[in-house]
């Protein structure tokens, strides 16, 4: 099948030509057709199979059938990645056409999104919370949407999104069509597509996880200490060309680049705790060659496309074979190929078997020649986590002992304070002329002075 059997427009023809798509993946042959009757769509496709183009081309076709000036499409994406990327694929699609879109997401300045909306801009990509910070206010509406997608539908169920999801729901018009893509489909996801699917198409290809076809996967068995030299080895050797590596956690990611830059290696980092604007710079200089390694947290797991990308590689296994899929299929995208290593330590052995046994096969395991596997490292990667729970310790027991050592500095203060709070006021109340004696009391509370004793030295008075 070509894409010029779908009956598409000329103009939209002219730019997947443009964009070197020869033919149609297996879910954009399954989905476009019926999107193209105005059927509603439920596509269950692994990452990297062509959702994107699977949804957008039917959408810009029917918005070039009727009049425009307002916002008829809505694209609701789990991540700003995710939005960015395809607003940038819905750009390249419409660049033969007069239509517009915006993207919609966090991180950078609510005006021009706001001037978008106002506008009536075509088609919107919109990550849920940003979406609804806009409809809180009059000028956001969703009155017109006519064609409605949820990509990545399981990311969102993963990313505590759904119930965002269903106040979105709310405010578009229930008489829509909707096309619904994940790559995989747990319960709540069944549920959700339930409620917004009016009799589906149903796309389901190679519903069984597993990576691409064309992906080359190989593990490394290292111990945890030497997974970072096993890595910057391989870069120098060219095993490794421009990659994406995963880390576990934000920590880890950052203890990476640093150590890739200790050695000289260009590298860019992108996760949750990085602003919008160093992370699409992070992107956009790994996607132009600037940087060789992109040091990523699962947060670009899914949806972003990086043109001919050499290989994924796991820093660290993940801790389910859902997420190992994704990653790996950053690589080998939309029929292409390409390499995904793991680097496993031996506490990483029992993942590697649930990864294993999810995709239904085993997979190879590599031996570097050369590199010494049991050289201790020449510096420690990351402390390790019974320290840093025993540091954060001894830092608490530290505070806590500053601050009742702080409490009790003030207690003496106030209560010397108090003291002289007390003998202000006592004297104060004697008055002038009632001045103490020097064991403390007054004259008054002495009394009088007993006869026969003056005031001369306490001499006695002669007799005459």
């Amino acid at each position: 099948m070509t894409f010029e059997e779908f009956g598409l427009h000329s103009k939209l023809l002219g730019a997947v030509e443009g964009m070197g798509f020869t033919r149609p993946t297996k879910v954009q042959a399954a989905s476009i057709p019926p999107a193209l009757q105005g059927r509603d769509v439920l596509a269950c496709a692994m990452t990297g199979s062509g959702k994107t183009a699977a949804f957008l081309l039917p959408i810009l076709h029917r918005l070039l059938e009727r009049p425009r000036g307002r916002t008829r499409a809505l694209v609701i994406s789990p991540t700003r990645e995710l939005a960015a990327q395809i607003h940038e694929h819905f750009q390249a699609l419409a660049a033969n056409t007069d239509l517009t879109g915006a993207a919609v997401f966090g991180g950078v300045g609510m005006k021009p999104q706001e001037e978008a909306f106002r506008r009536g801009v075509d088609l919107i990509v919109a990550t849920p919370g940003r979406l609804l910070d806009h409809l809180r206010n009059s000028y956001a509406k969703l009155d017109d949407v006519e064609f409605l997608v949820l990509d990545e539908a399981d990311r969102m169920l993963d990313m505590g999104f759904l119930p965002d999801v269903r106040r979105i729901l709310r405010q578009v018009p229930a008489k829509r069509q909707t096309l619904f893509f994940s790559a995989t489909m747990p319960a709540p996801i069944v549920d959700l597509s339930s409620q917004m699917l009016v009799s589906p198409v149903t796309v389901d290809i190679e519903r069984q996880a597993k990576p691409a076809t064309g992906v080359t996967q190989a593990l490394y068995p290292v111990p945890e200490e030497r997974k970072a030299d096993l890595f910057v080895e391989l870069l120098r050797r060219g095993d490794v060309g421009g990659v994406i590596v995963f880390c576990r956690t934000k920590h880890r990611s950052n203890r990476l680049a640093e150590f890739l830059d200790r050695h000289g290696i260009p590298n860019a980092r992108i996760h949750g705790n990085r602003s919008q604007a160093a992370r699409t710079e992070a992107l956009a200089g790994f996607r132009s060659g600037r940087y060789r390694v992109l040091v990523a947290t699962d947060i670009v797991a899914r949806g972003i496309d990086v043109e001919a990308l050499e290989h994924v590689v796991n820093f660290d296994v993940p801790n389910q074979p859902e997420d190992y899929i994704h990653r790996v299929g950053r690589t080998a995208r939309a029929e292409a190929t390409g390499d995904a290593y793991t680097l496993v330590s031996p506490d990483e052995e029992r993942l590697v078997r649930g990864i294993e046994k999810a995709i239904g096969q085993r997979i190879r395991r590599v031996t570097v020649p050369g590199f010494d596997y049991l050289a201790k490292p020449a510096e420690r990667f990351e402390i390790p986590i019974g320290e840093r729970i025993a540091e954060i310790r001894k830092r608490k027991a530290e505070e806590r002992q500053r601050a009742r050592e702080k409490a009790e500095r003030k207690a003496q203060r106030e209560a010397e304070e108090a003291g002289r709070a007390a003998a202000r006021a006592e004297s104060s109340r004697r008055g002038p002329g009632q001045r103490p004696a020097a064991d403390g009391s007054s004259r008054s509370e002495r009394g009088a002075r007993p006869a026969g004793v003056g005031g001369g030295g306490g001499r006695p008075r002669r007799r005459r």
